[in-house]
């Protein structure tokens, strides 16, 4: 039963496969951004997962302490974290965009309405 042990993995593949599956199924523009986002918070976890260290403490001296975490992975992700929400923002106001010239948000209707207009 070791594998359970790995249950923060476990997680990261759920996520990562749900949002994929998401972004993959739906036609919906606002279900595919919901789904992309998904898909980061599983690489947010897998990145950190991967930088925990078993007996590590916080960077700061102690006496005897030998171990410390790498403060890095967790300052990247917090950039990354940023990032994303401003990549979120610009995906809304670009299905906002799509949804006032074609009056709808499903992949379907925008690509009939395209190949009608060709």
């Amino acid at each position: 039963m070791e594998w359970l042990g790995l249950y923060n993995y476990w997680v990261v593949v759920v996520l990562m496969m749900t949002g994929f599956y998401v972004v993959i199924a739906q036609g919906n523009l606002i279900k595919k951004i919901v789904g992309l986002n998904i898909f980061q918070t599983s690489v947010f976890v897998f990145y950190i997962s991967l930088a925990k260290l078993d007996g590590g403490t916080a960077p700061v001296y102690l006496e005897g302490t030998t171990a410390y975490t790498n403060p890095l992975p967790h300052v990247l992700i917090l950039t990354a974290i940023v990032v994303s929400v401003a990549l979120t923002a610009m995906g809304l106001a670009l299905a906002v965009r799509v949804y006032e010239a074609y009056g709808s948000l499903e992949e379907d209707e925008i690509n009939a309405q395209d190949e009608q207009d060709a």
